[in-house]
């Protein structure tokens, strides 16, 4: 179920990302590693509580211990007015424009999906390309967060079971390697 995305668009996003990090023989491609679940959970991190920006820690559980990144952290008052400010925008609020007004993440990804149409998904890939390079500014904004998704820690939504890591040769996170689960529990 879409956090941020009405269903459309999260079919939309996720067209949109197989385009930019396609399938091939070493991966399943973007949006089978849950890229588009990564990028809507980015965009409505607030609506957690705590917000899911920060993965607590400090290990994993993939090499043992427990998975302490299945907790976000708290922020603090500065560290979420700046995440708002940066996935809201200032939406003319004072506090939020101390420096002028900022158009926030979320609506960035929105206009660009705008600009790409809602019909995206249902176009053949040479259109689907075709769209992407006739839009650069959009297609280098989703393929930045496409790359964040694909390669990001698993614990944000992205890089499912793996994938991402596996098709690059990453071993991702190999803390805390060596110590047993009891070790690692206790220190």
């Amino acid at each position: 179920m879409p956090i941020w995305f009405d269903p459309p668009e999260l079919e939309c996003l996720e067209a949109v990302v197989d385009r930019l990090i396609p399938p091939d023989e070493h991966c399943p491609g973007a949006s089978a590693a849950g890229v588009a679940d990564y990028i809507d959970g980015l965009l409505g991190a607030f609506s957690f509580d705590p917000p899911r920006i920060w993965a607590g820690g400090p290990f994993s559980g993939r090499h043992g211990g427990e998975d302490g990144f299945e907790q976000f952290l708290e922020l603090g008052t500065i560290e979420q007015l700046a995440w708002r400010i940066r996935l809201e925008g200032s939406g003319g609020l004072a506090e939020r424009e101390f420096n002028g007004p900022v158009v926030g993440l979320q609506q960035e990804v929105t206009d660009a999906l705008g600009i790409l149409g809602v019909d995206f998904a249902d176009l053949d890939l040479t259109e689907q390309d075709e769209r992407l390079d006739a839009q650069p500014a959009a297609k280098r904004l989703l393929y930045s967060l496409a790359c964040e998704g694909m390669y990001g820690d698993p614990a944000y939504g992205g890089n499912r079971d793996l994938v991402g890591w596996r098709s690059i040769g990453f071993e991702g996170d190999a803390q805390p390697r060596g110590w047993t689960d009891v070790e690692v529990s206790t220190r």
